[in-house]
């Protein structure tokens, strides 16, 4: 008996780790699905806004030389509008679904809502509310975490900002470096 229990406890040990790396790995797509997500959702809304619109920022106070230090900046750009759209961001979680890549056991995230109107190809999407919520959640966990870095690259109007914020920066997508960038 003391045999059969010795002989179980590594292939319980092995089965114990596959499970823990598995969920680590699903942690990860969560977390990277939801930093792409926030990306995607973040250039809508900045796309949205009249470009043309701008607003004054600095100091309105006057320097010693008579001079004060303001300037324009586009409206869709600046620190108050970005931290006003990153209050509602992560609502907008709950219009996305989950893919699996079938080589790779990777979880993806797709919109499933349209922001035209127009059908969108959900055949590969699977719709569940707990990985809306855990997506939500990653959300607000990134932008409680990193707001200074997303405001910083939707300040400036950065190149490809889901590779550089989602991957370089935060390390949330190390794995997206060796994959295909057109899906989030």
């Amino acid at each position: 008996m003391r045999e059969a229990a010795v002989l179980l406890t590594p292939c319980v040990l092995v089965c114990l780790l596959l499970s823990f790396s598995q969920a680590a790995r699903q942690g990860q797509d969560i977390k990277c699905g939801a930093c792409r997500a926030l990306v995607d959702e973040m250039e809508w809304d900045i796309s949205q806004i009249d470009p043309k619109k701008m607003i004054q920022t600095g100091s309105f106070r006057i320097n010693p030389d008579g001079s004060q230090s303001i300037k324009e900046v586009p409206l869709a750009r600046s620190e108050g509008n970005l931290l006003e759209l990153m209050e509602s961001v992560c609502e907008r979680m709950a219009d996305y679904g989950e893919r699996t890549d079938s080589s790779t056991n990777r979880k993806s995230y797709i919109r499933i809502k349209s922001r035209s109107g127009e059908p969108l190809d959900l055949s590969e999407a699977t719709l569940d509310s707990r990985v809306t919520g855990s997506l939500k959640f990653a959300c607000e966990t990134i932008v409680e975490q990193y707001e200074d870095e997303v405001i910083e690259f939707f300040a400036h109007e950065n190149e490809n900002i889901k590779d550089n914020l989602c991957s370089k920066r935060t390390d949330l997508c190390d794995h997206a470096l060796k994959s295909s960038h057109d899906e989030l």
